[in-house]
């Protein structure tokens, strides 16, 4: 008597085409683009998706300054940073971190949206944010990504 196993694919390190996409997040409200770019960066909107492999691909996005958040976040979001002295537990409000550092905002709201392991470190290295409309990466031929699809 012969058993058959159902077998599924597991993707491997070297088999992964990764793709780069273009996100333009004028006016998108923060939290919900920060999934969709978690997804994208973890690979999840591909069938070949593997939990322990990076199958994720590259994701830009331009126009950091322009993200919104809803409700009164605006005012009681705020982020905080350790100086490695005694009593340097500092707070930085959601106001001044867009002011000075927005692209920062996004990559932190992402960050948290991913797992956290080693493998969350790579993947978050495929997320490049920009502050303008331009971005370095023309060479790449950046797709536009439909976020609604995801």
């Amino acid at each position: 008597m012969s058993v058959v196993t159902a077998k599924c694919y597991q993707a491997k390190t070297g088999e992964v085409t990764r793709d780069w996409y273009h996100v333009d997040a004028d006016g998108k409200i923060l939290g919900r683009l920060a999934t969709k770019l978690a997804t994208v960066l973890m690979g999840k909107h591909k069938p070949t998706y593997t939990p322990h492999t990076d199958v994720g691909d590259f994701v830009v996005v331009t126009n950091a300054e322009k993200i919104k958040v809803t409700g009164n976040k605006a005012q009681t979001i705020e982020y905080d940073y350790y100086t490695y002295y005694a009593g340097g537990h500092k707070y930085v409000t959601f106001a001044d971190m867009m002011q000075r550092h927005p692209e920062r905002i996004i990559e932190l709201a992402v960050r948290r949206m991913l797992p956290k392991n080693a493998l969350a470190r790579k993947m978050l290295g495929k997320l490049k944010v920009y502050k303008g409309s331009e971005h370095p990466h023309q060479a790449q031929n950046c797709q536009p990504l439909d976020l609604s699809r995801i």
